[in-house]
Parts: structure tokens; C-alpha cells; sequence
């Protein structure tokens, strides 16, 4: 199973590609979209959808997992960030790929244990699962390898529950 983890963002959206291979979990790459302050939104979203449609072609996932908004303090945030990732969806529904999403509490439970652990405690969590030889250099992309290896864990429990529900 390969899957594209997405952490969106209008200026910073990180990704992750992760496979599972026997028992164990491989990162096949991740990185950061960075899009120009200045550029219009429309022409940083269309970077962000480009970007992530070249993601897909090239590792041919399974899914894409994407963090859910988190609506802290600041709505017009929120509010860019589903545009990022709404961009991310449409990139993968143009491929009919699947996507799922994940809360931040959902992905540190399952990747820490906790769903109030700290970022640098993702990023070394995803490091040491993944095999690293060193910790992802951006908290975007450490974000995004952590929401693949939390879909990764937990598509074969959904899938089995879904078998149940019919």
C-alpha cells in the first residue's frame, strides 16, 4: 500500500509518501510545496494542485490522507487552509483517487500515542517508524509523512469495519 499524506497550507503544504512493504513502513519521499507571498491565490493553489498531481502520477498511491482543518484562533487561516486543501482533494479526485481524513489528534495518536503530543515529538516518532536517517527538516513535511503512516495503520481496521457494516 502507498499512500500521499498532505499537509495543507496556501503558503507551506507538506507531503509525504509512505509505503507499507511487509511489516514494515518506508518512506519513498516528502517535502514542502512552498508557494511565492506574493503570487495571487489562485496561482498558489494551482501550484499546490500541479505539484501534488506530479506527486500522484509519479508514486501512483493507493490514497491520499489529508489533515482536517484545525480552527485555532484565526478563521481567515482556516479558511485558506481548506483551500489548499480543497486543491489537494481535486488533484486526487481527478485521478479517482480515494482520500480520507485525519484530525491532528487522530494522527499524534497514532503515530505517539498521545493526541496532545508536541511537534518535535511527531517528527522524531516519525523518524525512528519510518527508519530516518535523520528527522524531516520541516515540521510540514514531518506533519505529512505522520498523516500517511497514520492511514497506512488505520485503512485496513476501516476497511474491515465497513466489510461488518454492510
Amino acid at each position: 500500500m502507498v499512500v500521499l499524506g498532505v499537509d495543507p497550507g496556501v503558503a507551506n503544504t507538506g507531503y509525504g509518501v509512505v509505503a507499507r512493504r511487509a511489516a514494515r513502513l518506508v518512506a519513498l519521499d516528502g517535502g514542502v510545496i512552498r508557494t511565492p507571498a506574493g503570487a495571487a491565490p489562485e496561482r498558489r493553489l494551482a501550484d499546490i494542485h500541479a505539484q501534488l498531481d506530479e506527486l500522484i502520477g509519479c508514486y501512483e498511491p493507493e490514497a491520499m490522507a489529508l489533515e482536517e482543518l484545525y480552527f485555532g484562533q484565526n478563521a481567515r487561516t482556516a479558511f485558506a487552509v481548506g483551500h489548499a486543501r480543497g486543491a489537494a482533494m481535486l488533484a486526487a479526485g481527478q485521478r479517482g483517487l480515494p482520500c480520507s481524513g485525519y484530525t491532528p489528534q487522530q494522527v499524534k495518536g497514532a503515530v505517539c500515542g498521545s493526541g496532545r503530543a508536541p511537534k518535535d515529538q511527531v517528527a522524531r516518532m516519525v523518524t525512528a517508524l519510518l527508519g530516518l536517517e535523520r528527522t524531516p527538516d520541516s515540521d510540514h513535511a514531518a506533519d505529512a509523512l505522520a498523516v500517511a503512516i497514520c492511514h497506512v495503520n488505520c485503512a485496513p481496521l476501516s476497511a474491515a469495519l465497513a466489510r461488518v457494516a454492510r
